[in-house]
């Protein structure tokens, strides 16, 4: 391993009256051998503390480096090796954030946690913020709570690993091009205006203390690249952790979450594009949705003959709504059992005493008040179902598939592998999302889940150079698509505002009901 910060011992010769070289150029000197020749430089703000340590310790110690875009970087000095030298690896997400601690000389988890971002009380989507940015102190207002929230995040994973937040000495971050602009307090408004250009796609590392980080000051805060408006670091993530730069064959990677962000290619070639996805996936359409955690409906069926409704809720525990990959779920087998028609509405004649009219039209009782958590029923209306449609139209998945595939001439059945990410790969079934058209209809051998791809790069980030390098290379290398102004991709739209499409022949697996 290479991690993004060593330890380096060292024991250099005293000084002498035959030896007058500067305290710092003793230690760089000493340490340049252990850095392939190089000699680390030492930022204005720690030569001070930095040199003093240094000759407190005797001038024997443990040298503490970082690595900042490819330049090795003289942080601190102790006087004795850290039993642990540990980073924090961080999906910066819209909604949520996720890390873990990494003991960066092993590799090993030492915690993990996660924490809804505090930003939501500002807007749920990134629209909705990057306007509240524009407000007077909007932009203040947003970076502090992002650091806030990452800052309660690190407290809690160094408490959980039996350490001092300010002993976290590295933190990659992966999220999306806005959520990275308002981290790093920069105007976030030109992403959402043509021709769509944000401030900076690859930031340069700093330390944390210039964001008043909680962790160590001398801390490295590295950022995954993006490439486009909508392309952020966590996609660059996802390929770091699926390996599809790296594939002979041509393969593809969605990564759905707030964002809808896809990439097609292999180890010669890569294409990608992006847009809004909105909060579909993580139940954030239904009113009685909720997050993937405890309580949430995560997987539904419903017996065709009986009607009867059978649920699998994270955590075993009784329900308290609907998550994500529990509404797909949901949907789906109401179609399948003929309950909704194509365009997502109710059959009254079909969904029996399971269907209750009021005041706002019809609602379908999931779960009844005597077997949920909190004694009230789960229920899914037919606002919540029009929601979900118009939700799915504007992924556009099934429209951004197409169009980036027909950019370079592949067939969905020419793909040797799609690796699935986010909202997705975490608890969606491929088969479900079949059905109501959000996914290609191929041979489910054909999708392969990774999870959190965000989270699993930029923990690669720490403990990889070479996964660093790759990283700012993937950057380079990928050729972006702006969706925004594709008439091909708007013109597929209107097509995936049923179930599953307009076009029947394009999911030929998935049952057609004439004259509904």
């Amino acid at each position: 391993m290479n991690p993004l910060v060593r330890a380096i011992a060292v024991a250099a010769p005293l000084p002498s009256l035959g030896d007058n070289t500067g305290d710092l150029d003793r230690l760089k000197k000493v340490l340049a051998p252990q850095l392939g020749g190089v000699m680390p430089v030492v930022p204005y703000r720690r030569l001070s503390k930095v040199a003093g340590r240094f000759r407190a310790a005797g001038f024997a110690g443990a040298a503490i480096v970082n690595e900042m875009a490819g330049v090795p970087v003289l942080v601190d000095f102790l006087s004795r090796p850290p039993k642990v030298l540990a980073g924090m690896a961080l999906d910066l997400g819209t909604t949520h954030l996720e890390a873990t601690l990494l003991d960066l000389g092993t590799g090993a988890v030492l915690a993990r946690a996660d924490l809804e971002n505090g930003q939501i009380r500002f807007g749920a989507d990134i629209l909705t913020r990057i306007h509240h940015a524009a407000k007077d102190e909007g932009l203040a207002e947003l970076h502090a709570a992002i650091i806030g929230s990452v800052n309660q995040l690190a407290t809690e994973l160094a408490g959980r690993a039996g350490l001092g937040a300010g002993e976290i000495r590295a933190l990659s971050v992966s999220g999306n091009t806005s959520m990275v602009h308002f981290f790093l307090k920069l105007n976030p408004c030109h992403l959402c205006r043509e021709p769509y250009i944000p401030m900076v796609n690859a930031p340069d590392p700093c330390l944390a203390g210039e964001l008043k980080l909680a962790i160590h000051p001398a801390a490295v805060v590295w950022f995954l690249p993006s490439v486009g408006s909508y392309f952020g670091g966590d996609l660059i993530s996802g390929v770091l952790a699926s390996g599809l730069d790296q594939q002979p064959e041509t393969c593809m990677l969605i990564d759905v979450g707030t964002n809808a962000e896809v990439i097609v290619g292999n180890r010669e070639w890569l294409i990608a594009c992006a847009g809004a996805a909105g909060p579909a996936l993580e139940g954030g359409v239904a009113r009685m949705g909720m997050r993937a955690g405890p309580g949430a409906i995560e997987h539904v069926r419903i017996d065709p003959d009986t009607g009867e409704i059978r649920y699998e809720t994270i955590g075993k525990g009784k329900p308290k709504g609907l998550c994500g990959s529990g509404l797909i779920d949901l949907v789906a087998e109401l179609y399948l059992t003929r309950q909704i028609d194509i365009r997502g509405k109710f059959r009254p004649q079909a969904a029996g005493d399971r269907l209750i009219e009021g005041s706002e039209g019809y609602r379908f009782v999931v779960v009844e008040g005597k077997d949920a958590a909190d004694g009230q029923p789960v229920v899914l209306g037919q606002v919540d179902l029009d929601a979900l449609m118009r939700s799915k139209a504007a992924m556009y998945m099934y429209a951004i598939l197409t169009t980036l595939t027909n950019q370079v001439g592949v067939a969905f059945g020419d793909l040797h592998r799609i690796y699935v990410a986010g909202a997705f790969g975490r608890h969606i079934s491929p088969r479900q999302a079949i059905v109501l058209g959000m996914l290609p209809d191929l041979p489910l051998a054909t999708y392969e889940p990774v999870g959190n791809s965000s989270l699993a790069g930029a923990q690669r980030i720490l403990l990889e150079r070479q996964a660093r390098e790759r990283s700012l290379a993937l950057a380079g290398k990928i050729t972006y698509i702006e969706l925004n102004v594709n008439q091909e991709f708007m013109l597929r739209f209107s097509g995936s505002r049923f179930i599953p499409h307009t076009d029947h022949a394009l999911f030929p697996s998935v049952p057609f009901f004439d004259g509904e």
